[in-house]
């Protein structure tokens, strides 16, 4: 089952390194620094129906793989976990009970709808944004371990602003994939999309209601020529920090250098690092 997308978008972002968003050359070349990767899956589907209210099966898992010698081993203990999620005042109260005491039952209505049918779709979508809270808790626990008992950075898949262990912990990187919404306004698109490889735009600062504010830029790691303006494009978030530009190069000089070994045959191999990709297939061999 897929997680509903929000839809693209730009959002304007304050530059931070100078008065507005440029492209600067990572200087010095790839260099090894990071230590441990995190990564976080979910698995979900319509496991019954009551009536017309779909009954979904969610399960998630988390983990750190920490490399020692050139070889990944699972960092303390991975995060597994899984629950029923629907609206249990459509439920009959027994059946409810019986769900509830042989897995975790969570609901998933809301107090300002009316009792009775709704949407099924309805109920599904808002149970898959429970499951992707949970997956999104579960690897935010990891990042607070991480930041208070790890040693040497780790690099987090997704952004680190949810929690401020990692919003604030200079261990922390956080690298996402994705980009749904662009941190630009219309004049600095063009400059971010035109990255070459091995060139970063400019921090900025991304604060928001919900989220701890983090210094962000975007890097190039792969020559997009033939391939399409987000080929090799990833956006990197750190804490907030004084000697920002000096943080920023380095930080993209540790990414760059986890370009190898190549993550195929992920389809994401471009934006995606070896890291992420032993770790995501660590939790899919443990969440069978």
């Amino acid at each position: 089952m897929r997680t509903p997308e929000e839809a693209p978008r730009l959002e304007a972002a304050a530059p931070i390194e100078s008065d507005a968003i440029r492209v600067r050359e990572v200087p010095g070349g790839a260099l090894e620094g990071f230590v441990a990767f995190l990564d976080g899956i979910q698995r979900s589907r319509v496991l019954a129906h009551a009536g017309t209210v779909p009954i979904v099966h969610g399960a998630v898992a988390a983990a750190v793989r920490h490399r020692v010698a050139k070889r990944a081993h699972t960092w303390d203990a991975p995060v597994v976990s899984q629950a029923l999620y629907a609206p249990v005042a459509q439920l009959e109260p027994a059946l409810a009970r019986a769900l509830g005491a042989r897995v975790p039952l969570r609901d998933t209505g809301r107090e300002e709808a009316p009792e009775g049918v709704q949407h099924p779709q309805e109920h599904t979508a808002r149970a898959l944004t429970a499951v992707q809270r949970a997956r999104e808790a579960a690897e935010l626990a990891l990042i607070g371990d991480w930041a208070q008992r790890g040693a040497g950075p780790l690099l987090a898949d997704g952004g680190i602003s949810g929690g401020a262990e990692g919003a604030k912990s200079e261990r922390i990187v956080g690298v996402v994939k994705s980009h749904r919404t662009l941190y630009a306004d219309a004049a600095a698109v063009p400059l971010l999309l035109g990255l070459r490889e091995g060139e970063r735009t400019t921090a900025v600062r991304l604060s928001s209601p919900r989220r701890l504010p983090v210094a962000s830029w975007y890097l190039r790691l792969r020559d997009p020529t033939g391939r399409g303006p987000l080929f090799g494009l990833v956006r990197v978030e750190v804490a907030l920090t004084d000697e920002l530009t000096a943080r920023a190069d380095l930080v993209s000089r540790w990414i760059l250098a986890e370009r190898a070994p190549v993550s195929l045959p992920d389809a994401r191999w471009d934006v995606m690092v070896y890291g992420v990709r032993e770790c995501e297939q660590y939790l899919s061999a443990i969440l069978r």
